[in-house]
């Protein structure tokens, strides 16, 4: 069994993500980290509570840090509902998180095991920044680290510059990259080409008819209205499931090595992923940066595991 230790923000493509997770039968998820990001933490934690009781599980879920380190929380209730997973009326109330801390149980679990644990970031880095800066040491205590975030080649999709994640706690993500963790970066930009699920998607998901099936594509009702809206596009993207998907099997994603740097601060270029494609600064790559997985075997890895 391979070890997997999950940061989230959960909201509606988080929770397919987590679904993925829990229910992959190599897989043994050592915790939920819940982070503030998509909508406040307290709804974070309620969604992860809900998605782990749907799938049976009694993974360990574990309250966060409710801001960036160094600023106030953006938050995406206009992609993601007011209760983070499509305003449909569940019942996202009444559960509660495990004792202890997130940024605790990721220094403790990955510390603790050196070499074994599998860290997936689907959130803003707030929670993981700070254990670095608490114990350095789990960057090479780490197994790698799986991070959806940034944009290595298009555009950001909270300004011109960013992506959501790396914009909400630009100042986590820079200490993230620079830690010399091994990293592998699933940018938004590679979920808009190679998981949006169009109509024709959508009816393959709907057509599994399981309760997972059906939530997978019941949670996205806000995100599909944002993207009909917004954009003209009719359906959704998953990145979260895209990046748990690389890392449930690596060997899908087309990959190159890359230094990343995250700009911080304030400005037009804060969260911005800059990627040196062309060597020009000749520093050492820090990231390997998904470029490419083909749709076919993303579709294939999330429907496995939503029979």
């Amino acid at each position: 069994m391979r070890r997997f230790l999950i940061d989230t923000d959960t909201a509606s493509d988080d929770a397919v993500a987590l679904i993925m997770a829990l229910r992959s039968p190599d897989v043994a998820v050592e915790a939920l980290t819940i982070v503030a990001g998509n909508v406040p933490l307290d709804r974070c934690i309620q969604n992860a509570l809900y998605t782990a009781e749907l799938c049976g599980s009694s993974v360990p879920v574990y309250a966060g840090l409710a801001r960036p380190l160094f600023r106030d929380l953006t938050t995406a209730e206009i992609v993601h509902g007011q209760d983070g997973l499509g305003d449909i009326g569940l019942d996202l109330t009444g559960r509660s998180a495990a004792e202890g801390h997130a940024v605790d149980v990721l220094v403790e679990t990955i510390c603790g095991s050196p070499g074994e644990v599998t860290l997936v970031t689907l959130g803003p880095l707030s929670n993981v920044g700070a254990a670095l800066l608490r114990a350095p040491e789990m960057a090479e205590a780490v197994q790698h680290c799986y991070i959806m975030g940034g944009t290595g080649q298009l555009p950001g999709n909270i300004t011109p510059a960013a992506e959501f994640n790396i914009y909400v706690d630009p100042e986590a993500a820079r200490i993230v990259f620079e830690s010399g963790m091994p990293i592998t970066m699933v940018g938004w930009d590679v979920s808009w080409t190679c998981a949006f699920m169009g109509p024709e998607a959508e009816a393959r998901i709907r057509a599994i008819g399981t309760p997972y099936s059906d939530f997978t594509c019941d949670i996205q009702a806000t995100l599909t209205e944002f993207a009909e809206g917004m954009l003209g596009i009719a359906g959704f993207d998953l990145p979260d499931p895209l990046a748990m998907a690389v890392a449930l099997d690596p060997s899908i994603a087309e990959t190159d090595d890359r230094y990343v740097e995250v700009v911080s601060g304030d400005g037009p270029a804060r969260g911005q992923t800059i990627v040196d494609h062309l060597g020009a600064t000749r520093k050492a790559p820090n990231v390997s940066v998904v470029t490419h997985v083909p749709p076919e075997a993303f579709m294939d890895s999330l429907c496995a595991t939503l029979r």
